[in-house]
């Protein structure tokens, strides 16, 4: 997006949203650690004393950047849900679908979650504790899923897929497997089928 154009479109959000488009956009980038409040500041167009307005810290800011990128993912398990109400499988093999569709844009940066927890080591961090509880949030229904769908063990089930989800996002990242994508979809419907009854 050229200067112009993403100055007339940040000049129509309000100041928090301009804020957390900036944080998103930093942080995906650049990493947590690597981004000042300044410089969040200098990209929405707006000044530190105005994104402490919003934001108390910027711990504050990070936590709340990952709560919406959480409600995200969250939002795609119940779009399946509702595409597909009485398929459980179908909404497994959706968000497997969701991942692989999203692998490219991995490849530069990686996944934010991921990479958040690689930053914050601490693990009473208020962010690392959103990012924990949203993964073992996503967890419960995916096993969820897999027990609706007459998995002989949903549990294992969804420990292999959470795996095979998790690892493919880190290959995107890391270049390490080509064809991530279509190689996710097949072993997630090999999961699946493994523990048909």
């Amino acid at each position: 997006m050229d200067r112009v154009s993403r100055q007339s479109r940040v000049a129509k959000l309000p100041p928090r949203e301009r804020i957390l488009d900036a944080a998103e956009e930093l942080f995906s980038r650049e990493g947590i650690r690597a981004v000042g409040v300044q410089a969040i500041a200098d990209r929405a167009e707006t000044t530190k004393m105005a994104l402490y307005r919003h934001f108390e810290t910027k711990d504050a800011l990070v936590e709340e950047w990952l709560r919406i990128l959480a409600a995200d993912y969250t939002a795609v398990f119940d779009r399946l849900e509702e595409a597909h109400p009485d398929d459980p499988r179908a909404q497994v093999l959706g968000m497997a679908r969701f991942i692989a569709d999203g692998l490219p844009g991995l490849s530069y940066r990686g996944c934010p979650f991921v990479n958040s927890i690689a930053e914050l080591p601490d693990r009473t961090h208020p962010a690392r504790r959103l990012i924990e509880a949203h993964k073992a949030g996503q967890m419960r229904r995916l096993t969820g899923l897999c027990a609706r769908s007459g998995l002989t063990d949903p549990d294992e089930a969804a420990a292999e897929i959470t795996f095979v989800l998790e690892g493919a996002q880190v290959s995107a990242q890391n270049g390490s497997v080509e064809h991530a994508g279509e190689r996710l979809m097949r072993i997630v419907g090999s999961v699946l089928d493994r523990y048909s009854a």
